[in-house]
Parts: structure tokens; C-alpha cells; sequence
């Protein structure tokens, strides 16, 4: 794994589907919005017999934290120790999620550095520098 930022450990894009590869009691939670999966497209894990678990962190278009996002991955997820692999555009609402579920109880919380899309490059496009995408990970549109 990679560095971990305060009390949550980082995961490469690749070590995180080599986890879901693996399989066992691991899951893949995007955290982006409705908008980011239609038009941006998904991790596709259909090859490890796996799907995303998609809930949004905030809420499009205010932005806002969700604030039942926790209760429902708790409800989707009551076994805490399922690892949890947390991805959105660049790395910094999926830590924020991860927070969240390791303030509730969950130790095998991970956040996927660079995210889906990663940081801009030089022309101020993602997707080209680092992150699921740029790492040529399966991905597909909705």
C-alpha cells in the first residue's frame, strides 16, 4: 500500500483491483456523483466477477455531504471488516468517505490515490497522468 494520510492508508489504483481480483470480502465504493459515472465513465470489474458499490458522497449540484451516506453503506456493507477501497475524481471526497466509515466502526478502509481520473496534466485534462484511468484499468461508460 501505498503512504497513508492521517489514519487511512492510500491504495494504488492497480493494488486496489489486484484486492477485488483476489476477491473475498472486498468492495470497490465510488463515491462520485450521478453525473461523473454517466458521463466519465466506471471502474469495470466485471472481469473479477465484481460491480462498483455507487453512492454518492455529496450531492450534485449544491455539492453538499450527503448525510446519509454512511447508513447506507452500513446497510449495504453490515460486516466491518469487509475492506473498502474508496475512489472518486482525484483522491480527496473518497478519503473524506473513508473518514467517515472508519469513524464508524470499519478498519479496512482504503482510499484510492489519484482516484478515476487523476490530477490535470499540462492542458488541464485528467485522465492522462494518473489515477484508474491513466493506469489502463478496465473502465466503461454507464
Amino acid at each position: 500500500m501505498s503512504d497513508a494520510i492521517g489514519d487511512v492508508p492510500n491504495a494504488t489504483p492497480e493494488e486496489t483491483f489486484a484486492a477485488i481480483e483476489k476477491g473475498g470480502n472486498v468492495l470497490l465504493v465510488d463515491v462520485r456523483t450521478t453525473a461523473e459515472w454517466a458521463y466519465v465513465g466506471l471502474p469495470d470489474l466485471s472481469a473479477a466477477g465484481a460491480e462498483p458499490v455507487l453512492i454518492e458522497w455529496q450531492k450534485f449540484p449544491d455539492m453538499a455531504v450527503d448525510p446519509r451516506f454512511g447508513e447506507m453503506l452500513e446497510a449495504m456493507t453490515p460486516d466491518k471488516s469487509t475492506e473498502l477501497y474508496f475512489l472518486c475524481r482525484s483522491g480527496v471526497r473518497s478519503l473524506a468517505a473513508a473518514r467517515e466509515m472508519r469513524a464508524r466502526g470499519y478498519d479496512n478502509v482504503y482510499n484510492i490515490s489519484d482516484g478515476f481520473e487523476g490530477p490535470p496534466d499540462g492542458s488541464g485534462h485528467r485522465g492522462n497522468v494518473a489515477g484508474w484511468k491513466a493506469s489502463g484499468l478496465p473502465w466503461r461508460q454507464r
